[in-house]
Formats: C-alpha cells, structure tokens, sequence
C-alpha cells in the first residue's frame, strides 16, 4: 500500500509539472507537442513499474494508421512511449477527469460513436491523417479482459478505404498484451490486474495495479498493409483484426477462428 500511495502522489506531482510544459509547446514548438509525450510517457512506465518489450518496428511510412487490441487505459502510455503519435478516443474521454485533459493536451482525436455522426468521425479521422498526424486506434471500441480480441468495428476503416487512391498512408496492426506480473509469467488472474474492463471502477482498479512490484508488457509491430490492396472494408477489418490477434499469446487459434467462422 505504501508503494501504490508514493507512486500515485509522485504520478500527480509530476504530471502536473509536465501539463503546462506541453501547453506551452502548443505555442513555441508545435512538432514538440508530438515528441515531449513520448518522454512523459516512458518517465510514467518507470514510475509504476512498467518494462516495455519491443517486437517489430513502427512502420517508416507516414501517415500511419496504427490499429491495436486494447485491455487497458495503460495501453495509452505503453503506445505513447513508443511512437509520436496521437490516439483516437470516443467522445466521453473528453470529460474525464485529469485523464480527459492529458488526452486534450496530447493532441486526442475524440469520435462520437452514435450511428447518426459516424460520417463526422470519418471525416475528422481523414482530415488529421491528410495534416500528416500519425494516429492510434482501438477498433474494438471498448477494452477487454487480455485474452482476446474483440471484433473490430468497421465505419473508421471505411473512410480510410474510400480515399486509400489519394491518401497515400499505411495501416499497422499492433498487439499489446501483458506477458509478466512480479517476474512471473502472466496467468490468466494476472492478466486481469493489468486489464481495464467491463464494469470496473478506474480509482481502484489502478490502486490494486499500483501495488504490483513489476509489469512487463509485450508490444508487437506487426507488417504494415496497403488500404489500396483491398476491396472492401470488410476484408480490410478482418485482415487487421487477423494480424493483431495473431500477436497475442493464444493469437493461432483466435485467427483461425475468423478465418473460418
């Protein structure tokens, strides 16, 4: 408990020195908005404890489009400490408390998920990647227990199809999972003490994770795919839901799943 207290109050302390260093980068140095939260984010892994493991590269194409499982709101400096890129989060983010004014501060993409204002989604999606920003996104529209890979939602990847001719970008599958809880291979209860899911509650939820001596997370760049190789959204969706559950740990049976279910 000591442990979780002095990590959370020094989490605090320092994120509130850092939020107005970013607010100022907004003004003087708009390319260091994009670089200075790689730096914050890898200073806030050592303070809980967090290694991150590294298979793969991020794609040397831009604009990128990285698509990734997500169990945790952990995945969020895990990625951010690894590519200088901004994340796409639905709308209620926005209103989160301390949370939601990171997420502005680092430059978030909120979508409204509601079917009527899919259309704007798209458009603000496609209207960030032609200014050149590198972005992050959860297809699977909410995070999971760890162990799995949700279906991916489509909409977003329809608005990057329809302009793949003109919008010369790449799309990376990436894979986050936690693969080691107190230099231990991660079981399925472990697993969950890194997992942000269903019904839980944030506060305690990152209480009990900040009383863990050590985490190790594997992340894998999985290999880039062209939006002009296919035909439709839908063969787009699969092939990238394919490629991020085929990076997990039990990802062999899960794509066999998809490809033949």
């Amino acid at each position: 408990m000591l442990r979780a207290a002095w990590r959370l109050g020094l989490y605090l302390f320092f994120t509130l020195l850092c939020m107005p260093v970013q607010l100022v980068l907004f003004f003087i140095w708009p390319r260091g908005t994009r670089l200075f939260p790689v730096w914050y984010h890898r200073q806030c892994l050592k303070l809980f404890g967090i290694t991150v493991e590294v298979v793969g590269q991020p794609a040397a194409h831009h604009p990128c489009l990285y698509v990734s499982n997500h169990s945790s709101y952990l995945d969020i400096p895990v990625l951010g400490s690894l590519v200088p890129a901004c994340f796409v989060a639905k709308r209620e983010v926005a209103g989160w408390p301390l949370f939601g004014l990171l997420a502005k501060l680092q430059n978030t993409l909120f979508i409204d998920r509601r079917v009527s204002k899919v259309g704007q989604g798209q458009a603000a999606l496609l209207a960030r990647l032609k200014a050149g920003d590198d972005l992050v996104l959860f297809p699977e529209g909410t995070s999971s227990d760890g162990l799995r890979v949700l279906p991916f939602r489509r909409a977003l990847f329809q608005a990057v199809l329809d302009q793949a001719g003109e919008l010369p970008l790449v799309i990376q599958p990436v894979s986050v999972f936690c693969s080691e809880v107190n230099g231990t291979v991660a079981d399925r209860h472990a697993k969950q003490l890194y997992a942000w899911f269903g019904d839980m509650e944030l506060l305690p939820h990152l209480w009990q994770f900040c009383q863990l001596r050590s985490v190790k997370v594997r992340v894998i760049f999985g290999r880039p795919l062209s939006p002009g190789g296919f035909h439709s959204r839908h063969d787009l969706t699969r092939m990238a839901q394919a490629a991020v559950a085929d990076g997990q740990p039990i990802g062999e049976l899960i794509q066999f799943k998809l490809l033949k279910g």
